[in-house]
């Protein structure tokens, strides 16, 4: 059984790309978008600076906080160092022995193949001499890992647009390597999701360079043979989409989200694929998750939990679901967190959250979890204040004191509770980042 135990307000950032160390999550780069003058819905700029150094935010999921790293300069310059990626967006990051790789992506001014490399440890930016076939720019590609090895599918460039070439770089001699697929060959991918699940890279959705059709099947490449396998028709199939988050989880492929242009809308189902059998699932969880409007978000595995975080939508976003200061209807500052194993203190904690419990008689690390679950994870707020304090009792709460007394077949008052200061446990309007 899974459930969202988490929402908190996150980064506004639209593909953005982010990994897992430990139990932090550094996200890297990424846009806002700000609506056109003329027609806010059907056209949007993007806010961005290529001159900028990257940003860089680490959330922690213990704390459930944010933090910004302060940028990188050169050293007494304030210009932006060359071993210091710039600002970008439909880049790739991976996590290979404590270093971050940072490769492709654009700025709408140009086009990046340069390596970069972030330690998580020391926090310093630097750029690898690499040796090989370098693989042509792009974004809007994938990258996933098996090993100390990276692999690069698809993606769009200037030169043949939607790509369809597999290209792989071994961290351990930093050499390039085409990676040459004989006679199987998948089709030119662009906003699709690559994981290794074994030896084999399952690829699935996207879009193509065909009217900008879009993929509901699961695509297999093997690294052994370097071949695209012949696979079998599914029955049962998720809706094709783009811009999805995709996670292995005991073997199987999980997939979250996504825009679909052929319903004109962006989803927010969950669905499993076994490999083996070769059938999807539809999966429902637990807790209030996302609204429909998940895509373009960053998807990362923190053991047994999948944060998910920043987005987009395709249609606007509800009112009651975005921050009112906000003008634009359609971009996303959430974080999810989705539970794969929830024990029995995150269900208790979920039911105390959902229906507005008394807490001042749980302990104190309990209460402050509570506080950090349901508060902005953008606000500079005094945790210790908001463990001590009591939800404020809701209209239903007060109503429902009056309880139905079996044995006089009529109903009773009960004891009033004791009032502490008071916190609303609310959607806040969070400002971003």
């Amino acid at each position: 059984m899974f459930c969202w135990p988490v929402h908190l307000k996150g980064l506004k950032k639209v593909y953005h790309a982010a990994v897992a160390v430990g139990h932090k999550v550094y996200s890297f780069g990424g846009f806002c978008l700000i609506p056109a003058v003329s027609d806010r819905r059907s056209y949007m700029c993007m806010y961005i600076c290529y001159m900028d150094p990257i940003d860089v935010h680490v959330f922690n999921t213990v704390s459930l906080r944010w933090i910004k790293l302060p940028p990188a300069t050169a050293a007494g310059s304030g210009e932006l160092p060359l071993e210091v990626s710039y600002m970008r967006h439909s880049h790739t990051a991976v996590l290979i022995g404590g270093v971050v790789y940072i490769w492709g992506g654009s700025t709408y001014r140009e086009h990046s193949n340069v390596l970069h490399a972030f330690d998580v440890g020391t926090h310093v930016w630097f750029r690898p001499r690499v040796s090989g076939a370098v693989p042509d720019s792009r974004y809007h590609h994938s990258a996933c890992v098996l090993g100390k090895v990276m692999y690069i599918f698809g993606g769009f460039n200037l030169l043949t647009r939607y790509t369809n070439d597999i290209h792989k770089l071994d961290t351990a001699t930093m050499a390039w390597t085409f990676v040459n697929t004989r006679d199987t060959q998948a089709p030119a991918t662009t906003c699709h999701s690559a994981t290794i699940i074994g030896k084999s890279m399952f690829v699935f959705g996207g879009r193509g360079d065909q009217d900008k059709a879009q993929y509901n099947i699961v695509r297999v490449f093997d690294t052994e043979t370097n071949r695209w396998l012949s696979t079998p028709s599914a029955q049962l199939l998720p809706e094709g989409r783009a811009d999805h988050s995709a996670f292995a989880y005991n073997g199987e492929l999980y997939i979250f989200g996504g825009d679909n242009f052929r319903l004109g809308e962006s989803v927010n189902d969950l669905w499993k694929f076994n490999p083996e059998t070769f059938s999807w699932t539809k999966v429902e969880c637990k807790g209030k998750g996302p609204c429909s409007w998940m895509s373009k978000m960053c998807c990362c595995m923190v053991g047994d939990r999948v944060v998910l975080f920043g987005g987009h939508s395709c249609t606007p976003i509800p009112v009651h679901d975005r921050d009112l200061e906000d003008e634009d209807d359609s971009e996303v500052c959430d974080l999810y967190i989705l539970d794969l194993t929830p024990s029995l203190k995150t269900l208790c904690k979920l039911a105390v959250i959902q229906y507005g419990l008394e807490q001042s008689e749980l302990p104190h690390d309990i209460r402050w979890e509570l506080a950090a679950m349901a508060t902005d994870s953008n606000r500079k707020t005094n945790m210790s204040v908001l463990a001590s304090s009591g939800p404020t009792k809701t209209k239903r709460q007060r109503t429902s004191s009056r309880q139905w007394d079996s044995r006089k077949g009529k109903t009773r008052r009960s004891l009033p509770l004791k009032r502490f200061p008071s916190f609303r446990w609310e959607r806040k309007q969070g400002t971003g980042t």
